[in-house]
């Protein structure tokens, strides 16, 4: 049966809509390095140069800042599902999907949840939340920085202060953000961020990092209970509620992360390959010269789609700089669209979900592929597409207006 399947060959596309983009190649060439046991000293090493590395694209000093084995999601819920047992209020910042996801997560743990809530397109002011948080009396407030449904992203500047004035755990998730636009945990205050390697930072799906404040930390290891196969006579038990998931228990992948090594699950270690070359690469390009490309970036998109004739989505003032909205035009067959963009050209953008499904088109560039000209072909080729579907436009304004754009 096996001599029916070809190897693995898939096309070269260019991925410019909201995720996964394409992996750089340094990262992927770090991904076939050999195997080692995960208690090697090589490997346990590299565990160590990961933790120290990811504090700075954190923008922090917090001793646990590691990887969760994973999709991005993954982080989410060991984070939420850690900090939160079932009763505990929490307070979720609803701007867009990722917001309801995690008030989806919540549900199922149990919480008792309420939401603070802006239309998609914009965002939740400060002093909203604030009010919220007197208000409701949250044990943990739980909001996403970017979220790429609405391509907004919520401003955090003070979010932790007045969570933690309020007595209240903070918890971001900076999936879509991280290594493209600042992440600020310690100014920000914010008790527990998360990541993901398949957007800004240029890496495969599959990875997810983390960073927790010692304040946080505190409160999971009150909840660790130790699975009974591994209990050693220095793990301490909490005498808080057990964590509600034995893989995603943080007390034990802390644990695991320590000088302890608990043995909770083997590393993925070609993933962790790859989180490190994602850091490395931002640390090396420079983390002020990583965000300022990639604003560039939104920018010369944003220009060349306008000048297009097209109808940018959301407010300006509080824009992704990595992914841009863009209204499908009256008339134009969104998803005809990018099926011949992916078909003609090897160029996908991407489709939106709930109240903006079949309204908008979300063009990423991000990572590896916000460079100017990955957005000028992906910009040329969906101009000569809409031409062809009947969409009249200036002929060679978004290439022009996005160069302009770019050296302004």
């Amino acid at each position: 049966m096996t001599s029916s399947f070809r190897q693995i060959d898939p096309p070269q596309r260019l991925l410019m809509g909201p995720g996964p983009v394409n992996a750089h190649p340094r990262v992927l060439r770090a991904m076939s390095a050999d195997l080692l046991g995960q208690y090697d000293p090589e490997f346990t090493a590299y565990m160590n140069e990961v933790m120290g590395l990811y504090r700075p694209v954190f923008g922090t000093e917090n001793r646990w800042t590691f990887l969760i084995d994973g999709t991005a999601r993954s982080a989410i819920e060991a984070s939420l599902i850690s900090l939160v047992k079932p009763g505990d209020r929490v307070l979720v910042v609803n701007f867009g999907r990722f917001g309801l996801l995690l008030t989806e997560i919540l549900t199922r743990i149990g919480a008792e949840i309420r939401t603070v809530d802006a239309e998609w397109g914009k965002t939740v002011p400060l002093d909203e939340l604030s009010a919220a948080i007197a208000a409701f009396e949250p044990k943990v407030v739980a909001t996403v920085h970017g979220d790429t449904s609405t391509t907004m992203a919520q401003p955090l500047d003070g979010f932790g202060d007045i969570c933690r004035q309020a007595g209240a755990l903070s918890y971001v998730d900076a999936t879509a953000t991280i290594g493209g636009m600042e992440i600020a945990a310690d100014r920000w205050g914010v008790d527990v961020v998360t990541g993901g390697l398949q957007k800004c930072l240029g890496g495969p799906s599959g990875s997810a990092p983390i960073t927790i404040s010692n304040r946080a930390a505190e409160h999971i290891f009150s909840r660790r209970h130790t699975e009974l196969g591994i209990q050693r006579d220095d793990l301490e038990q909490g005498s808080g509620a057990r964590i509600g998931s034995n893989y995603f228990d943080l007390a034990m992948v802390m644990d695991y992360w320590s000088e302890k090594r608990l043995n909770h699950h083997t590393e993925a270690t070609s993933m962790l390959y790859a989180a490190r070359e994602c850091a490395c690469i931002c640390l090396e390009e420079g983390l002020p010269n990583r965000f300022a490309r990639h604003a560039k970036a939104g920018k010369a998109m944003t220009a060349g789609l306008r000048a297009m004739g097209l109808t940018v989505f959301g407010d300006d003032t509080y824009r992704m700089t990595n992914v841009t909205g863009v209204y499908i035009p009256d008339g134009i067959e969104g998803e005809r669209v990018r099926t011949r963009m992916r078909e003609e050209f090897e160029i996908e953008i991407g489709t939106s979900f709930g109240p903006l499904q079949g309204r908008i088109w979300r063009i990423g560039a991000m990572g590896y592929n916000a460079m100017k000209h990955k957005v000028l072909i992906t910009l040329g080729a969906l101009e000569a597409v809409l031409r062809t579907e009947g969409f009249s436009l200036p002929s060679g304004a978004a290439v022009d207006a996005a160069m302009e754009a770019w050296g302004a």
